[in-house]
């Protein structure tokens, strides 16, 4: 296993365990998270990635009317989403930089 599915697992995990568990600056840890495994997502899977990530967005906050899990899912879903668009961002950003190099 690779450092990019490492990081990309550890990510996703700590996401699910913070909807569950209050850990102290989750944000900001599920922020760099996201940053850093927006790394290494390859370049022909960038636009896919992205649409993901708007779409993701759009729809965290749908399961909240289910009963007792609702809560939960909407939870698990919002941190996904976050991890996602921290990582749209250097997705991104090492586009702009991809394209600006000579």
């Amino acid at each position: 296993m690779d450092a990019s599915k490492i990081i990309r697992l550890v990510a996703v995990l700590v996401a699910i365990v913070a909807a569950f568990v209050a850990i102290p600056e989750e944000a900001a840890i599920i922020a760099v998270l996201g940053l850093v495994a927006g790394y290494f997502i390859e370049e022909e899977r960038a636009t896919a990635f992205l649409v993901m990530a708007l779409a993701l967005y759009m729809v965290s906050g749908a399961l909240g009317p289910i009963w007792v899990i609702g809560e939960y899912l909407t939870a698990i879903l919002a941190s996904l989403s976050s991890l996602v668009n921290a990582a749209a961002c250097t997705v991104i950003g090492v586009g702009i930089y991809n394209r600006l190099k000579p």
